[in-house]
């Protein structure tokens, strides 16, 4: 890695604060799971690294009525083993199962992983499914993004360099008869996913849908919902050819990139079928709910 200077905060205040001085030239460090190998690549070359991964109050986990709060620095595994929050809000658990390997597990944390922003990886496509809203503080206060205003482009977030993930609030569907899945293509297990899906569904006692969210990633330079599409669900019994339509229209409306691994072609075509796939495995997850 280039040369840099380093300072452990002791308290999200401190940390503030050190991003008020340094901010522009500032890499918060909470796992060092993706940041790290990035910095020994020399992609990036902070002057300061601030470590946050001691800061007892960014590691909670809080379950409420209608969300639930985890704090950024929450360790992956730690979120991963949560029976109550995985009944809450299943998808989450779901997804964490593809992030990286157990050990990478172990040290990454909920909020680097969505502040790396990188348009592959589970948890920031987790987020944009199901609306996760993120608190970000800074020296002058606090504001709250939605994670489709969240982020920005690959690598890249609408947080501002003296801002600090402090949590994030992961919305916890109300209905009883609820399903999710997850799923992606990667060359081996642990890889970058090509192309990962994500769906969820609720649906009433005659089997209808009444609320349905899903989306893709890798398959443009942020994680991407179809809000639109998913509310043609809503009133139907999501039979095979309706889901096929919905992912077929979702796929249309990506835009993939091309590399060593995949044409953006191929990566369509997979879009389609990852996003049927998701949404029956949701579906049926929902359906088995009595």
């Amino acid at each position: 890695a280039a040369p840099f200077e380093y300072a452990r905060a002791a308290s999200l205040e401190e940390a503030c604060e050190l991003l008020r001085r340094h901010g522009d030239g500032a890499k918060l460090l909470a796992g060092g799971q993706s940041l790290v190998p990035m910095m020994a690549m020399r992609l990036v070359r902070p002057a300061w690294l601030i470590d946050i991964s001691e800061i007892a109050a960014l590691k909670f986990v809080s379950l409420e009525k209608d969300a639930a709060r985890i704090g950024a620095c929450a360790r992956q595994c730690v979120v991963e083993r949560n029976d109550v929050l995985a009944s809450r809000v299943p998808l989450l658990r779901q997804a964490l199962s593809w992030v990286g390997h157990a050990q990478t597990r172990s040290r990454g944390t909920i909020g680097g992983s969505l502040a790396h922003a990188d348009p592959c990886a589970e948890l920031p496509l987790v987020a944009q499914v199901l609306g996760a809203r993120m608190l970000l503080r800074s020296a002058k206060g606090t504001r709250t993004l939605e994670a489709d205003k969240f982020f920005s482009g690959p690598m890249a977030t609408h947080a501002r360099s003296d801002e600090c993930l402090e949590e994030i609030q992961w919305p916890a569907w109300s209905w009883r008869r609820t399903g999710s899945a997850f799923t992606e293509i990667s060359v081996r297990h642990g890889d970058f996913a090509m192309v990962s899906a994500a769906a969820q569904i609720a649906i009433d006692g005659d089997g209808r849908c009444v609320r349905a969210a899903f989306g893709l990633g890798g398959a443009g330079g942020t994680p991407l919902a179809f809000p639109r599409i998913a509310a043609r669900l809503v009133g139907t019994r999501l039979d095979d050819a309706v889901v096929k339509d919905a992912a077929h229209a979702a796929a249309i409306e990506t835009e993939p990139g091309s590399d060593l691994h995949a044409s953006a072609e191929y990566r369509r075509h997979l879009a389609g079928v990852l996003a049927a796939r998701a949404l029956r495995e949701a579906r049926e997850r929902a359906r088995s709910v009595q």
